[in-house]
């Protein structure tokens, strides 16, 4: 098949926690390359206070999600994660955290994107904290970003900002008006896929792929 796929994303978003076993799907398909984007989506002017009310709205999608997915969303992050109001719903450090891996072990981005998001939604940490971040990639041996974001260099935000940037791009060209945007590349031709099976058929993007 040789085709690629662009993965838009947000690290924090709750869809896109549920399309990771899409993801995984994915890479286990011949033919099929797979690149992460971040988009920035909730990061700088898109970060979000966590009141009682975006909370509730939350976790009411997420129970959505993981009744289409079976991804888990435990009560620890409804706890310390949706019910702390002193932090931003900022996935800022979270997409700092993989460039620096992107740049250091790119075959490695998607364990940490799933690791990211477990420490998040199934153990309830806090990772708009760069220091857990830090600790998450450590506790899965990607020690070299782990260091370079305990304190990102001008170098790092750069090549950030540059990825996030390009999604944004590619998000404004297709017309994606959020995540998860799946965007396939198959020589001169690029196009976007339907994502809206993908919760309940981890092969629907296959099966387009298959067809184009």
């Amino acid at each position: 098949m040789n085709k690629t796929l662009r993965y838009l994303f947000d690290p924090l978003c709750g869809w896109c926690y549920g399309a990771t076993p899409t993801l995984s799907a994915l890479l286990e398909e011949p033919g099929i390359t797979v690149k992460l984007l971040p988009t920035g989506l909730f990061s700088g002017e898109g970060a979000k206070s966590m009141d009682a009310d975006f909370a509730t709205f939350a976790w009411g999608n997420d129970q959505r999600i993981a009744r289409l997915t079976g991804q888990s969303f435990s009560e620890r992050y409804r706890e310390s994660v949706l019910g702390d109001h002193r932090n931003l719903f900022d996935s800022g450090p979270a997409t700092v955290a993989l460039t620096a891996v992107s740049l250091t072990a790119p075959t490695r981005e998607l364990d940490a994107l799933k690791a990211i998001q477990q420490a998040r939604f199934v153990n309830g940490q806090d990772i708009t904290d760069l220091p857990t971040l830090a600790s998450v990639l450590t506790s899965i041996d990607l020690k070299e970003p782990a260091a370079m974001i305990e304190c990102p260099d001008a170098a790092l935000l750069n090549a950030n900002r540059t990825r996030t940037d390009y999604a944004q791009a590619l998000m404004t060209e297709f017309g994606a008006r959020g995540v998860p945007t799946f965007i396939a590349d198959s020589g001169a031709k690029r196009w976007l896929l339907h994502s809206s099976a993908i919760y309940s058929n981890p092969k629907a993007l296959i099966d387009q792929l298959q067809a184009a």
